[in-house]
């Protein structure tokens, strides 16, 4: 039997996280008090920064080209929209783990010799230098390769959200001479704000997930750690028990804080709604 959804101020408990907590609890307790599991966690602790900074210069960087893109989805030429939608389409169909690979391996080689190729004159005459493929860290072609792969799901968020606005809302904008830019900012990003966040923190969680694809490129990460001492020790279950741990502690933790926005955001807009 279905049971029917139920009110706003009728929520169930959340027994799911109950469990969770108790889980973890009880993980860290046989952490601290172990001393295989506890060297472990001290080992693989040390990619938990590159973890965290690709997870959030990428999603700053695909943000903002996603905005970027859905801007040119909704314009009035039909030349941006082509490139924009060519771009989303191209981009979506085509796995984070590849496009780590060709932009890696594939574009980044490219871009050197092209550089080389334009800055020529400069090099013969003494102003500087030849690029070579090793001043193009391999973390920043990880990052380029996340930016570029979630910007094209970011994009359709921003762009479903931006016409979720009410047409009559822009119009009246319109009427009232704001410019384009004033519209965006002061009517149609706050209303969209509604509708982007949920999705959009759903990306940001599913990012923090694919950046331990990083760790194919060598880029030391919680899992690339994790990988490095679970090859030397052969402790394979207790190595990526914890990495698995650790990165249940963050999306589990990120999920907790995203769903806490988004109810605050909702009880403010119910609050100005009857005021």
């Amino acid at each position: 039997m279905i049971r029917p959804p139920s009110n706003g101020g009728d929520e169930e408990f959340p027994w799911w996280l109950a469990a969770a907590g108790i889980c973890a609890v009880v993980i860290a307790i046989i952490i601290a008090t172990n001393g295989l599991y506890l060297q472990v966690l001290t080992v693989v602790s040390r990619g938990i920064t590159i973890t965290i900074f690709v997870t959030l210069v990428g999603f700053a960087l695909a943000s903002a080209l996603g905005l970027l893109l859905a801007v040119m989805a909704l314009s009035g030429s039909l030349l941006l929209r082509q490139i924009a939608r060519f771009y989303v389409e191209i981009i979506r169909g085509v796995p984070i783990l590849v496009l780590l690979f060709y932009i890696a391996f594939v574009a980044a080689p490219a871009v050197v010799v092209t550089w080389n190729w334009i800055s020529a004159p400069l090099q013969q005459a003494g102003l500087i230098e030849s690029m070579t493929i090793r001043d193009f860290p391999l973390i920043w072609r990880a990052i380029l390769a996340l930016t570029i792969g979630y910007s094209a799901f970011i994009a359709e968020v921003f762009r479903a959200g931006i016409q979720s606005v009410e047409t009559g809302q822009i119009e009246a904008a319109k009427a009232l001479g704001l410019s384009r830019l004033q519209r965006f900012r002061l009517i149609i990003l706050p209303q969209a704000i509604r509708t982007i966040l949920p999705p959009l923190g759903n990306d940001f969680v599913a990012m923090v997930k694919d950046s331990s694809l990083v760790s194919v490129l060598g880029v030391a990460d919680l899992t690339q750690m994790g990988k490095v001492y679970a090859s030397g020790s052969f402790r394979f279950f207790e190595t990526y028990s914890i990495v698995a741990y650790v990165y249940l502690i963050l999306t589990i933790g990120l999920s907790l804080v995203l769903r806490r926005l988004e109810r605050y955001l909702r009880q403010a807009e119910e609050v100005r709604g009857r005021s």
